[in-house]
């Protein structure tokens, strides 16, 4: 069940993403001549009256996407057909293809608004004692044993109340060995040697503290609706850049990786697998901004070209840097997926 609700999560977001790219281009006139979801042989297929799109679902209904007349460079254009896509003007166009990653952004809000006046969201509030939540896999927290709901006591002979006296006495210890004393169902248990691992000059174990919840107000909730996936989007952008300067894809994820998050959270709860969606959606929609070829930023930086210059680029020349952009994206999802898979 946890892997259904995780492949039916991840395949929803790509739905809304689509979806984004549909309505906004309907909205200008663009012919959209197939929405599909999922791919191979069509299951089942529809196509509304007086509507130019077949709306389809495949054998594998994992994923989708929406074909846009006229939107592949190598396509033949008709300059007289009004409804395809290099016949509008910029900004038709710019929303366009803005429209899927806006989408993402939008459900990351809606679903963040509607957690925060039900269930409620995590709080930033210092919670104590220190009682342990997630804890990161393959970490030394994990290979010591250490398990949610326990509380830690102790660190580097040091009483431990909350997350940030437990992180002042972890910080400063990068692949030292540690005492830690900690209790489990009310029983304090012999003393664990943990060795923190080093990310830069600091020392983590892998341990994140058990959150508090609380609901909002409907003003509260609605602007942290907005905030939240800003906050979010800089969190992702800080984690690039850390990547980038360590030289290391530790923290790059496939598909599969990214299933097997889903169904963790999946298997904790509803408003868990909610959480992880809204991380999920606000990273889809910041990852298909990215100024790369094959993204959706990639085809905004042609056009930011065409508005600069006030010329079309060449359609050859667009097309090839989509297709080797594409061949190298598709290259590091087969390499990241089989490092998921292995590992």
């Amino acid at each position: 069940m946890q892997i259904l609700l995780a492949i039916f999560g991840i395949s929803l977001l790509v739905i809304v993403h689509e979806a984004g790219h549909y309505l906004m281009a309907r909205a200008f006139g663009i012919r959209v001549t197939r929405f599909s979801i999922g791919f191979g042989p069509v299951l089942a297929k529809y196509q509304p009256k007086d509507s130019p799109t077949v709306f389809q679902i495949c054998a594998i209904p994992f994923l989708a996407y929406v074909m846009i007349a006229g939107m592949n460079p190598a396509d033949e254009v008709d300059p007289k057909d009004p409804e395809l896509y290099p016949n509008k003007g910029i900004i038709a166009r710019t929303l366009t293809i803005f429209g899927g990653p806006f989408a993402n952004y939008l459900a990351a809000s809606i679903m963040i608004f509607a957690l925060a006046i039900t269930a409620g969201l995590p709080v930033n509030d210092v919670s104590e004692p220190m009682v342990v939540g997630d804890i990161m896999p393959g970490s030394p927290a994990a290979q010591s044993g250490l398990q949610p709901d326990d509380v830690i006591l102790q660190a580097a002979g040091k009483k431990i109340r909350n997350v940030r006296e437990l992180i002042d006495a972890t910080s400063p210890r990068p692949n030292l060995p540690t005492q830690y004393l900690v209790s489990r169902a009310g029983k304090v248990l012999p003393p664990i040697t943990i060795t923190p691992r080093a990310e830069g000059k600091t020392g983590k174990i892998g341990v994140a503290p058990k959150l508090i919840y609380r609901t909002l107000a409907v003003r509260e909730a609605a602007v942290l609706a907005v905030i939240r996936p800003f906050e979010l989007t800089v969190a992702n952008l800080q984690g690039m850049a850390d990547l980038v300067a360590r030289r290391t894809t530790e923290g790059i994820t496939g598909p599969v990786g990214m299933g097997k998050l889903v169904a963790q959270q999946a298997e904790k709860g509803v408003f868990a697998f909610v959480g992880i969606l809204i991380m999920i959606s606000v990273a889809l929609g910041l990852f298909n901004l990215l100024p790369f070829p094959a993204l959706d930023g990639g085809r905004l930086m042609f056009l930011a070209y065409e508005v600069i210059t006030r010329r079309r680029p060449n359609e050859r020349i667009e097309a090839a840097v989509h297709a080797v952009g594409l061949l190298f994206l598709l290259g590091v999802i087969a390499l990241v997926t089989l490092r998921d898979v292995v590992g």
